[in-house]
């Protein structure tokens, strides 16, 4: 599996000064979205909707608005 491409804009083109430890989102070879946030796991998921759940290899993960915001215009419709 490979990255194929960033989904939105860099880190240094939403202000991070070092461009290195922000949050980001990425398009693989198999179709799949990788998104690197802060890990949020231990706070929400007790917290999920009754009808969401998930399994012992899974996190939740949080990004800013802005993180995807900007992604918005190059995830595809389909």
């Amino acid at each position: 599996m490979k990255i194929v491409r960033r989904v939105g804009a860099s880190p240094r083109e939403r202000g991070s000064l070092s461009g290195q430890t922000c949050p980001d989102i990425f398009e693989l070879s198999d179709g799949r979205f990788a998104v690197i946030g802060t890990d949020m796991t231990e706070d929400l998921d007790g917290k999920l909707p009754s009808d969401a759940a998930r399994a012992e290899y899974e996190r939740i993960v949080a990004i800013t608005r802005e993180t995807l915001v900007r992604a918005k215009a190059d995830i595809p419709e389909a």
